[in-house]
């Protein structure tokens, strides 16, 4: 995709002299080694990412990419495709589940539209980035150009630097569009080999049925792109292009951004999963900066995350995307770098180690 961003040839490493001196600090620690489980391994990793022996996740920065989807043509949703910009409208608001999480963590949150059907008012909190009044219909052609999915690459791109300019300790990327968990089925389908059945779910709420004409549409989409792309099928940018979304492109661009730029990336659920998968096949170096926040719902979402070789750290039943299951999970990277900086050693404590 000749027009995707300049990103580095070579993306940075975390620091593995403050991982290893984190890691020293824990075996000191006034606790049995590992008995804090992965809040230990958690807190080491924030050191090696944030070159420090004093992690923090103070400032978090959350940035939800909307867009429309044309596969909703093909009736793949419960819910109207008009109502991608009425939450654009609701997050505006302050009324949408991560508007609430946000004010909860303290977070800064912003809203990018990169394109809905309906045009839409000026908007507080949310930049206007159209790219289209929505994806082409990826059952019958290319989602996006290899223009517009670079245009949406870039807004993502433009999401990492501004949580740079914030000197944000943790990025958070969400997802709204009606219609795009066919996307990031179709997607993740042609990147893992998969098949539709074992990636599509009933996304806003469909039934069995809906679920199963939703695996028959991306069984379409996944034809036309093999026929249409033959060997370069299983590249990770043009098979964004082709079966992905403005939000789905976006998000990875962000994800990509961040590890260019040393900011670790807490994952989302199952959207923001195929966004950092299409990243890691890009760039395998990326993957040193992820966190997985939460197992969504979705059932294609345990495939993408065994394919990333990802833990995540919630199971709770979510599905609602939005960087919702992230922003809960922000807490425990918090508690995580309390107890790294705020225990007492052995030593300090007078506390024998049992050695």
């Amino acid at each position: 995709m000749s027009n995707s961003p300049d990103w580095p040839g070579s993306f940075p490493a975390p620091d593995v002299p403050c991982s290893e001196q984190a890691a020293q600090q824990q075996h000191a620690l006034t606790k049995p080694p590992g008995s804090l489980g992965r809040l230990e391994t958690l807190a080491i990793t924030l050191c090696g990412q944030q070159a420090t022996t004093t992690p923090a996740v103070d400032r978090v920065a959350i940035c939800v990419f909307a867009a429309d989807h044309g596969v909703c043509a093909e009736g793949i949703s419960a819910f109207p495709q008009a109502v991608t910009g009425q939450m654009v409208v609701n997050f505006a608001r302050g009324g949408a589940a991560i508007c609430v999480l946000a004010r909860e963590l303290g977070a800064t949150l912003e809203v990018v539209n990169l394109g809905t059907v309906a045009p839409l008012p000026e908007l507080p909190g949310v930049l206007d980035h159209t790219i289209a009044a929505g994806t082409a219909n990826l059952a019958v052609r290319d989602a996006m150009s290899p223009e517009q999915a670079a245009q949406a690459m870039h807004e993502g791109e433009q999401a990492a630097q501004r949580a740079l300019e914030q000197e944000a300790h943790l990025f958070i990327g969400g997802d709204m569009g009606i219609g795009n968990t066919t996307s990031a089925a179709a997607l993740a389908c042609a990147l893992l080999g998969a098949r539709p059945d074992e990636l599509a779910g009933p996304g806003t709420g469909l039934d069995p049925a809906g679920v199963g004409h939703k695996a028959q549409v991306i069984s379409r989409a996944l034809h036309r792109h093999q026929t249409h792309h033959g060997v370069d099928a299983t590249n990770p940018l043009v098979a964004l292009a082709s079966l992905g979304g403005f939000e789905i492109a976006a998000l990875t661009g962000a994800i990509l951004g961040c590890a260019a730029r040393r900011i670790p990336v807490l994952v989302d659920g199952y959207m923001v999963s195929v966004a950092a998968l299409v990243a890691v096949r890009q760039q395998p170096a990326v993957g040193a900066w992820l966190h997985f926040s939460h197992r969504s719902a979705e059932p294609g979402h345990t495939l993408v995350l065994n394919a990333l070789d990802a833990r995540p750290l919630l199971d709770l039943g979510m599905r609602l995307g939005e960087g919702s299951g992230a922003a809960v999970a922000v807490p425990l990277l918090r508690a995580a770098c309390a107890l790294h900086n705020g225990m007492a050693s052995f030593a300090d404590a007078g506390v024998s180690d049992g050695q």
